[in-house]
Formats: structure tokens, sequence, C-alpha cells
């Protein structure tokens, strides 16, 4: 069972880690099935099984998993970045959606064009509980995803 007191993202976070995972795997030449990757969430969160997980996590309202100061890594408009949370506020007009500010710890460069550069090193966005902007770029991926 599980042994830590750190609360559960909501259910539908958890399957969207799921989706990730399964993702993952793929990208990298393995099929995963669905229900395979459910139970892989569950064993990461410390659980025995999906159906165990998804009893605990319920349906309620999402936690906020982000502090302020606290560390964050994931992609910004196709690149990695790592960066700190130097502003994070729940949007209360926008349940489940956070305005957050980060700063990168190396400036990202948001240009593709190779005769042209744009580095920020500082960015304000807003994320819903699995860590994507609801903004995507042209290819739709999401402007901002920050990794769990």
């Amino acid at each position: 069972m599980r042994s830590t007191s750190t609360p559960l993202p909501s259910l539908d976070a958890l399957k969207d880690q799921a989706k990730r995972l399964r993702a993952r795997f793929a990208a990298d030449g393995d099929a995963v099935s669905h229900s395979r990757a459910l139970e892989l969430i569950a064993a990461q969160y410390g659980y025995r099984d999906w159906n165990t997980l998804h009893a605990a996590a319920g349906n309620r309202p999402p936690f906020n998993p982000w502090m302020l100061g606290s560390r964050v890594r994931g992609h910004y408009l196709g690149q990695p970045f790592d960066a700190r949370i130097l502003g994070v506020q729940a949007l209360t007009s926008q349940p489940g959606r956070y305005r957050m500010t980060l700063h990168f710890d190396e400036p990202v460069d948001v240009v593709t064009f190779d005769s042209f550069s744009a580095f920020r090193q500082r960015v304000n966005c807003t994320v819903d509980e699995t860590g994507r902007t609801a903004d995507k770029t042209s290819d739709g991926r999401p402007h901002l995803e920050l990794e769990w």
C-alpha cells in the first residue's frame, strides 16, 4: 500500500499521465495497452493496481501540484527546459487552471528559423492540472508542457 501523504492528482490527470506514458512507449517502439499503462501509473503512485488507485483518487476537485519556488521541467515551444516557479495562482474563474510565471535556468530559443534567434528566460502561462497550456503551436502541440 501507499506510504506517502502527497495528494493524488485527479482521475483525469492520472488518465492523461497513462496516455502520455503509452505514447512514450510507442515512440520507443514498444506497444503498451491502455490498461497496462494505467497499471504502471498505479504502481508509480504506490498502489497495487489501477482499481485501488482509482478508488483512492475518487471524483474530487483537483489539487494545486505546483508550489512557489519549486523546480519544474518540461518543453516550451518544443524546446526542453528546467525552471523555477516564480509565481503560481489557482484561477477561481477556471477551476483546474493555474497561472504561472516560470524562470528558465537557461534561455530558450523560441524561433525555429536557422538565421534568426529569439531567447526567452521568463514566461507567463496558464496551464491545466496536467501541466499543459490550452494554446497550441501550428503542429498541435501545447505551447508549454510540464513533466511530472
